[in-house]
Formats: structure tokens, sequence, C-alpha cells
């Protein structure tokens, strides 16, 4: 029989051995969300978010994976325990902070309409009315769209954004509304120059449109929210995260608003 100081031993090696092996699992889409995610041609993930995640994984020291998960499954993806932290590019808004947790925000944008070239710019009440507005489900957009626009204007929603700036290209709708980031991205592609413009960000209001993005979270991981919110001040203070960011973008997504 061994000593039971070498069976204490055992488990505290065996104990460490698992805390090793241990992971968070970050959820993302399973779709190219550019500049922020996209599969490159060997299918491996690639852009701002998953470069800032790595930095954060190296901060927490843990293995990180990730998650493909549709937009509309990350919540319940989240609170099935199939993943850890949502990192989606999802706004901290009141309604999502009433069933998850989020960490401080990583970055912040304003909300853009984009329309046809040949169309008038302009992104209020007015300038929709009798618009059809495309959204992609379950987005910060589509509240936004609830309060504001929808006595005078009609709402098409997508599961994917791709899909509407598709139909908006084929002229199958007037306006996509989303994050100005990914909308500006895709002006600036081929598609995007040939067929539309930027009609303008819309009026900010953080109660629907969120006060930034943030990692969701479950609430009773309070213990990983510590870890990852330690994790984003710390790539921030060492210029790690200006690093990144000088890679995608000429302005500064986490103060923009």
């Amino acid at each position: 029989m061994k000593p039971f100081s070498l069976l204490l031993a055992g488990a505290a090696f065996i104990a460490s051995a698992f805390a090793a092996q241990a992971e968070v699992r970050f959820g993302i889409l399973n779709e190219a969300y550019p500049p922020f995610f996209a599969k490159d041609a060997s299918g491996k993930w690639q852009g701002w978010e998953i470069e800032l995640m790595d930095a954060v994984c190296a901060e927490i020291k843990e293995k990180c994976t990730i998650v493909e998960s549709s937009w509309d499954g990350l919540i319940p993806a989240l609170q099935a325990k199939k993943l850890d932290v949502i990192w989606a590019s999802m706004s901290i808004t009141d309604e999502r902070l009433k069933i998850i947790d989020f960490t401080n925000k990583y970055y912040n944008t304003p909300s853009k309409l984009i329309g046809p070239k040949d169309q008038k710019p302009g992104a209020t009440v007015e300038d929709v009315k009798g618009k059809t507005i495309g959204i992609q489900v379950s987005t910060s957009q589509t509240e936004y769209y609830k309060k504001y626009f929808a006595k005078q204007a009609d709402e098409k929603t997508y599961q994917t954004l791709d899909e509407a700036l598709q139909d908006l290209a084929n002229g199958r709708i007037d306006y996509v509304f989303a994050d100005s980031i990914v909308l500006g991205d895709f002006l600036k592609s081929e598609a995007g120059k040939n067929c539309c413009a930027d009609m303008g960000n819309v009026a900010d209001d953080p109660a629907v449109l969120g006060i930034g993005v943030g990692g969701g979270l479950r609430k009773s991981d309070t213990e990983l929210k510590a870890k990852l919110n330690a994790a984003i001040a710390a790539v921030r203070a060492s210029g790690k995260y200006d690093e990144i960011t000088k890679k995608y973008f000429d302005f500064d997504v986490y103060g923009a608003k």
C-alpha cells in the first residue's frame, strides 16, 4: 500500500494535469463576418476578433477553442453549456442582460444604413418612410427597427447578413441595417462598390443598440468573467490591442460610437 503522502501527491498531480487540460470554448458565427472573423483558404478562422481572442487567451493562460453556431443559436448554446463565452460581435443590451451576462466591452461602433447608390442619403425615420429594410434576425438592429422605424417602413429579416446584402445588391430591398464597420467593409468590396452607398448612421440609443460589444457569459460564470475582464484590460494596457487594431482599422474601434 502506498503511503498517504504519496497518494496526496498523486491526487495533486492528477488535479494539476486536469486543470492544465481545461479549455475555454469561444462561440462565433458559422459564417464570415469580416473584418471581425472569416475563414481563410485553408479553413482557419482569422480576423480582428480572432486575433483579440488569441491575445486574451494568452493572458488567461488557458487553452481556447472555437465553437461555430448560427447567430440565433449562440445564446441557447451558451445556456446549454456547449460553449463558454460568446465572442461574436454581440452588443451588450438591456434585453440580453436579462438572460446572460457580459464581459466589459472590447469594441463599440455605431449602427448604419446602406442603400442603392442612386438613393438619397439619410438614416432618419422620414428617410425610410415607405421603404423595406433588411436586418439579420435577433440583432439589436431588429429592436431598434421596432422602436423607431416600424410605423414607417417594412422589415425583411434574414438568417445571415450576407443574404440581406445580396438582396440589396439585387434590388429586392431598399436598405440593409447593421453594424457600421461590417457594412463599411462591404462597401469597399467589388460587390459593394457596384451597387451601394452609405446612407448614414442612425441616431444612437444605447438602451437598444447597447453600450458596446462584449463577451457573452452565463450569469453563474463570475470567475471566468473576472479573468476575461482582467485579460481585456491587460491586452489594452500592453499595447497589443492597438497593434491588432491597426492591421484592420484606421480609427479607434474601442471608443467609437
